[in-house]
């Protein structure tokens, strides 16, 4: 846990997900200080409300001591059904003002008010719906510090379950999830899968394995992935693929579906903006590489300048 800033901030800024809740006091869209703890809404120390301020109280109390005026958003499953209070989603096309406007407050426990930003709905009557509730003020985050993006872009968001999100005039006009980092967990760890595998659900980066997952899914026909997967454990039995190479070619194999499946209806959409972390980003730019789609701009976490942008838009701060 770090020391508050010597600076007065005029903003407390949560992202709370699943299984962890990180906070930044903020000043101009700058992070002035920046705390982290294992309290995701999955892991709270004390059953309903009564577990939200806890950990509320326990990370920041010091800081709402300190600045007890200080205004406070938040974003991620915390405005879930199964989080704090539910902040309803969206529907698309929707934009930072939408999401200001249907924001939902809740009592901290200490006084301030939080504001908990909704999620984002896709949903039309030719398509399966779809859903993101942390991601949108992540792209919110990516617009406010590349205007140029606003009219045209594509964002991909990889993970656990990867968005690809087309963005025109500021607005989420609808976006895609891709369930590629849970399903590979889930082969790995719970399918016969990993039983050749000597760490499951760990690549060992063996890029040449990689590649092959790549270019199978590229030049796969419809109905061939359940087959392709089940050459993960073929490619092992057979010497193919030594054991530690398994889990990269099965990640090759997943992400190159997703990617064939995004670049389909992103390629005419602008420029192509990744966002996450550095690590999985590197292995989604490389894998673009190779299906002869480079990346245009790569970005870490933006969900802190995505809060300030809330909160301008709710009138919390000043622009």
């Amino acid at each position: 846990m770090t020391t508050s800033s010597p600076i007065a901030p005029a903003l407390l800024a949560l992202d709370w997900g699943t299984s962890s809740l990180r906070a930044f006091l903020m000043q101009d869209s700058r992070i002035l200080d920046t705390r982290q703890s294992a309290h995701g809404i999955q892991h709270l120390p004390a059953p309903g409300v009564a577990g939200y301020r806890q950990a509320f109280a326990e990370l920041v109390g010091d800081w709402i001591d300190q600045w007890p005026q200080l205004p406070v958003v938040a974003s991620g499953m915390v405005g879930s059904a199964q989080g704090w209070r539910e902040a309803p989603y969206v529907r698309c096309p929707a934009d930072i003002a939408d999401l200001a406007s249907q924001s939902v407050g809740v009592d901290s426990g200490m006084g301030p008010e939080i504001l908990i930003a909704p999620g984002v709905l896709f949903d039309q009557a030719n398509a399966l719906p779809d859903v993101m509730r942390g991601e949108e003020i992540q792209i919110a985050g990516a617009l406010l510090a590349n205007p140029g993006w606003r009219q045209r872009a594509c964002m991909l968001l990889p993970g656990t379950h990867s968005k690809w999100a087309q963005i025109e005039d500021g607005k989420i006009v609808r976006f895609t999830s891709y369930l590629t980092g849970e399903l590979f967990s889930v082969l790995c760890r719970h399918s016969i899968l990993g039983r050749l595998m000597p760490d499951a659900a760990v690549p060992a980066d063996d890029p040449e394995a990689f590649a092959l997952g790549l270019d199978t899914a590229a030049r796969s026909g419809p109905g061939d992935l359940s087959h392709q997967i089940f050459g993960t454990r073929t490619l092992g039995l057979t010497g193919r693929l030594p054991p530690p190479a398994l889990a990269d070619y099965l990640s090759g194999l997943l992400i190159g579906h997703e990617l064939v499946s995004g670049l389909a209806t992103a390629a005419s959409t602008g420029p192509l903006v990744m966002i996450g972390a550095p690590a999985l980003c590197r292995r989604y730019a490389d894998a673009l590489a190779r299906l002869q789609r480079p990346v245009d701009a790569m970005l870490d976490n933006t969900a802190p300048a995505g809060l300030w942008h809330l909160a301008t838009a709710a009138g919390l701060v000043r622009s």
